[in-house]
């Protein structure tokens, strides 16, 4: 029988909501948390036989007269609906989704998945950010957090106070669907590496393809890979014209975006992430569930999952230089080195982000905000 009060699940995105939290949707829907709704933007595709509404939350929008409208979308939307509760992750999901669940009255539960960029830029918009941040935010019982920097800026800014924080493991990973095959051995300097997320500035992309340029006299045969969507609606998306002439000088390849990443990370040897900042970076935490050794910038949620020796390296972040050297240690290191370093990242992915963690908060913290057990 149709739940009166609904789940309520608030992104930008459907992909969003398929890609990270569909583990989180299959387990409420098998517990009979049915119907489950998702607010996507106007014009993205459903989610898979998810009840869709749509709403015009634009993930990268600043002019006030939209934002003021995504906001009252989502306001006439509970009001509509009465969600039993709403989970926001995103950003401006989290922000819109805490000040129309206030104003109407509905349990919200948000999870910081990332920061935006604004907490990356400063200035006004970070400003106009935290403002928002603190009043979505105010009075709720628990917010999620899938890093302790994260959680520890919030609270130092006068966002969230101690006792509402909650860290959770990310958006978690299917140990299972994501199964470990330990990389083959390959000479060293033919290693092929991976980047797998949006090809945005504040990904690190462009130093990584400097530092490729730095290595390729050295290492004329190590190969980098990039799968992600070009185009992404962000102000610091990489133009083609810029990626094309990384291709055309041979520092990488672009293999666009994937549905599916696991072949690309079965053919790596290594995955490489030089973000400036993370909530707790999905494409780490598949690459480690498939026992890869990972390279990141040493910022909130990459050295979470990161363990600099153990199953990876860190490096300083935006920093070209950096990140070659620590390729050339990757490198250098050798076979049986690189292979303790996967053995070792699968077993932080299943001891301490199987998806069943994230689940579980989820369903203790559902109950006790709605006071319902279904």
């Amino acid at each position: 029988m149709p739940d009166p009060n609904p789940i309520l699940f608030v992104a930008n995105s459907s992909w969003n909501l398929s890609h990270m939290r569909g583990g989180l949707i299959r387990a409420f829907k098998h517990e009979g948390r049915w119907p489950l709704a998702a607010v996507v933007p106007l014009g993205d595709a459903s989610v898979g036989s998810l009840t869709t509404y749509q709403v015009p939350l634009i993930a990268d929008g600043t002019a006030p007269l939209t934002e003021l409208k995504s906001l009252v979308a989502l306001i006439g939307l509970f009001r509509q609906i009465q969600p039993r509760i709403v989970l926001g992750f995103t950003p401006k999901g989290n922000i819109y989704a805490g000040l129309a669940a206030r104003a109407t009255g509905r349990p919200f539960l948000p999870n910081v998945s990332g920061l935006g960029t604004g907490f990356i830029r400063g200035g006004l918009l970070l400003k106009v950010q935290a403002a928002l941040y603190r009043e979505a935010f105010r009075g709720l019982p628990i917010v999620f957090f899938q890093n302790r920097d994260d959680a520890a800026l919030f609270e130092k800014m006068n966002l969230v106070r101690r006792e509402q924080v909650q860290l959770i493991p990310g958006s978690g990973v299917d140990c299972l669907a994501f199964a470990s095959a330990i990389p083959k051995d390959r000479p060293n300097g033919m290693l092929r590496l991976l980047f797998v997320g949006r090809l945005l500035g504040d990904k690190g992309v462009r130093e990584l393809a400097e530092a490729m340029r730095l290595l390729r006299p050295r290492y004329p045969k190590l190969e980098l890979t990039l799968v992600g969507e070009l185009g992404a609606a962000n102000r610091t998306a990489i133009p083609a014209d810029e990626l094309s002439g990384w291709v055309g000088e041979g520092l990488l390849s672009h293999a666009g975006h994937a549905q599916d990443v696991r072949p690309f990370i079965a053919a790596a040897d290594a995955v490489i992430l030089p973000s400036y900042r993370e909530g707790m970076p999905r494409a780490l935490l598949e690459a480690a569930a498939m026992a890869r050794p990972l390279l990141a910038a040493d910022v909130p949620g990459c050295r979470e999952i990161v363990r600099d020796g153990v199953n990876g390296l860190l490096f300083e972040v935006r920093s070209p230089q950096a990140i070659a050297d620590a390729i050339e240690r990757l490198i250098a290191a050798g076979p049986e080195q690189r292979r303790t370093w996967a053995k070792n990242s699968r077993g932080i992915a299943e001891r301490d982000y199987d998806e069943r963690l994230v689940i579980d908060a989820y369903r203790s913290a559902v109950i006790a905000l709605s006071g319902k057990e279904r």
